[in-house]
């Protein structure tokens, strides 16, 4: 309504937006929108690789409902909140989103999503799903693989020492700036036990950061053994009968792996070499800067729908507006934020004497005609 305002557009009643919300459900514009996502997605081919994360929007009420629960934040609230899983191509346009429970577990989302973009687009063929190391359970994995999906997960660095024991042994931490390890880990047990092939990569860059990180978590947990900071859930502080402590055996096994980043998959090496692997998982940045375009630009938070038809309605608009903001992101190389404030003093007014009406159109600066050109343009 504010920005219909702004651009001289009359603005709908309160009641004609509620209407429109239910509209939304009620002929699920979200399946027409994510149809129509898949088809400008794949227009030049298939789908080789698609990417997931899982995000949270919150609410600004105290209550819990069945649907918006405390959970865990990736804001750090406390409030109420809802968990919302996002598939996009490798480039980041979005071609379907999900609404589940505020505490529902990362883990359990990504298969019913994938499931369901297959049912809906079943032509889409065999894909890689890559994923966060939250999405790294024994379980998950099998139930990805039974479901007939190739994935790229990543890995905690945590499983290190197990899986480069050999490494370690006769090298210690000495590692070449982009060396690549791989090994197998045996994942869950029994009959549903399955060898994982684990692709392992040092970078000094990763390593600089790694080590940056640490030091700034050695300075709070010596604070905190000090007494010059209150006790928190802080990584390197052992509690002891005494008082709290630094745990330097710990500090020093995060030193040993600081570098490194493990990948799991399920593709053979002669299909997808480790550096390819390698690869792939780096695009998953583009489904984080979509989240982060979602949560800023287009201000998809806070939530202050209560119903969950209303919920999902909002969503909906949250997704055709990130689908659009990307396209035309891709179209002019420009933040979608700096093509708002680039287009929005663009004004074209009527101006009126007497009988006569007489168009004014505006000055358009060089800067706003290139990105008007690019929009027109698009090649698509």
């Amino acid at each position: 309504m504010r920005v219909l305002t702004e651009v001289g557009v009359p603005a709908p009643s309160r009641a004609t937006s509620q209407r429109c919300l239910r509209r939304i459900v009620e002929r699920d514009y979200r399946d027409t929108v994510s149809n129509a996502c898949y088809t400008h997605a794949t227009r030049g081919g298939g789908l080789a690789l698609v990417l997931y994360d899982l995000t949270t929007l919150y609410f600004e009420t105290p209550r819990e409902d069945g649907l918006r629960k405390v959970g865990m934040s990736k804001e750090r609230r406390v409030d109420p909140q809802v968990t919302v899983g996002l598939l996009t191509d490798r480039g980041g346009f979005p071609l379907a989103v999900h609404l589940f429970e505020g505490n529902k577990a990362e883990t359990k989302t990504v298969v019913p999503v994938l499931t369901g973009f297959r049912d809906q687009h079943p032509d889409a063929g065999e894909v890689i799903v890559v994923a966060d190391a939250g999405m790294l359970s024994a379980a998950n994995l099998l139930a990805l693989e039974d479901a007939g999906f190739r994935f790229i997960v990543g890995s905690k660095s945590s499983k290190a020492p197990y899986d480069l024991a050999d490494h370690l042994e006769r090298h210690g931490n000495a590692f070449d700036d982009g060396q690549t390890l791989e090994t197998t880990r045996t994942m869950g047990t029994g009959k549903k036990a399955r060898d994982r092939r684990v692709v392992w990569r040092w970078s000094f860059k990763r390593y600089r950061h790694d080590i940056q990180a640490i030091n700034a978590m050695v300075e709070r947990a010596e604070a905190v053994a000090a007494g010059k900071r209150a006790l928190k859930k802080d990584r390197f502080v052992r509690i002891t009968d005494a008082a709290p402590a630094v745990d330097w055996d710990l500090v020093k096994r995060a030193q040993n792996l600081a570098g490194l980043k493990g990948y799991v998959t399920n593709i053979d090496a002669d299909v997808l070499a480790g550096d390819h692997v390698v690869t792939a998982y780096h695009d998953l940045y583009q489904v984080e800067r979509s989240f982060r375009m979602t949560k800023t630009d287009l201000a998809a938070r806070p939530v202050f729908h209560r119903l969950r038809d209303s919920i999902e309605a909002h969503l909906t608009i949250v997704f055709a507006a990130l689908a659009v903001s990307r396209e035309a992101q891709a179209r002019t190389g420009v933040s979608i934020n700096k093509i708002v404030k680039t287009l929005r003093p663009l004004r074209t007014a009527t101006i009126t004497l007497g009988r006569q009406q007489i168009p004014a159109e505006p000055r358009i600066p060089a800067a706003a005609r290139q990105i008007l050109d690019d929009l027109a343009g698009g090649g698509h």
